[in-house]
């Protein structure tokens, strides 16, 4: 499983970081930054909630 985002949607709230902290970073201008090419097995359910969670929409699996 492959996660991606929008950086056009995404207001980099933290809400994914706050989540699935292994898979996302927030640099220090506020640029969310996906550190995994492939979501770890063990991170799947907490990719999916935060991708659920995005109030913007700005997440996606693919």
């Amino acid at each position: 499983m492959k996660v991606t985002v929008d950086l056009d949607q995404c207001e980099a709230n933290g809400i994914c970081v706050g989540i699935a902290p292994d898979v996302f970073d927030l640099d220090d201008e506020d640029i969310l930054h996906i550190t995994a090419a492939e979501v770890p097995a063990d991170q799947e359910d907490d990719v999916r909630t935060a991708v659920a969670q995005c109030p913007k929409a700005a997440l996606k699996l693919v």
